[in-house]
């Protein structure tokens, strides 16, 4: 069984964590719900209440096949943790899947070389990406390497399809 790590931390976009989530799961993969600390209640930007199952600190990305990073502002909070930098660090070093939705791409853009990679995401954040070395798309998703992106919720379908054929 393939295993995804979705990384978690407070005000989450509240769709873009639960359609992954149970879409994965759906499919049959294990998805562990990773935060800066275990057993803890993160809350969405609209309020909805997640555990987390495991923390940052306590995972390896040889245990993982993908980690999926949620938009909202909690990719500006997970940047925030040492742990989870060097998980998604980590895992793009091991060239394992990386999938961000909306301002998700934060976290790549921290942690990863995207210099003359494709990637988009929310139009906020276009700058960053750009002033990170990325070459900006809008589309709805864009796969380049091990990485996928899409821009907002509305592009869910394509992002977690996308996930689902190169996981399997």
């Amino acid at each position: 069984m393939k295993k995804i790590a979705l990384l978690v931390e407070n005000m989450y976009e509240d769709i873009e964590l639960l359609w992954p989530l149970y879409r994965l799961k759906e499919e049959g993969f294990d998805v562990d719900l990773i935060g800066t600390e275990k057993d803890t209640v993160y809350k969405g930007k609209n309020g909805v209440p997640t555990k987390s199952d495991l923390a940052s600190s306590d995972i390896n990305a040889g245990d993982y096949d993908a980690v999926v990073i949620p938009g909202g502002y909690s990719p500006d909070k997970m940047r925030a943790c040492k742990a989870t930098k060097d998980f998604v660090k980590d895992m793009n070093n091991k060239e394992k899947i990386i999938a961000a939705i909306c301002h998700g791409p934060w976290m790549i853009a921290s942690t990863c070389d995207i210099k003359g990679k494709e990637l988009t995401s929310y139009h906020t954040i276009k700058d960053d990406l750009i002033n990170a070395g990325a070459t900006y798309k809008d589309e709805e998703v864009v796969v380049d390497g091990n990485i996928i992106t899409s821009r907002s919720p509305e592009d869910l379908i394509a992002f977690t399809t996308k996930i689902i054929e190169k996981i399997k």
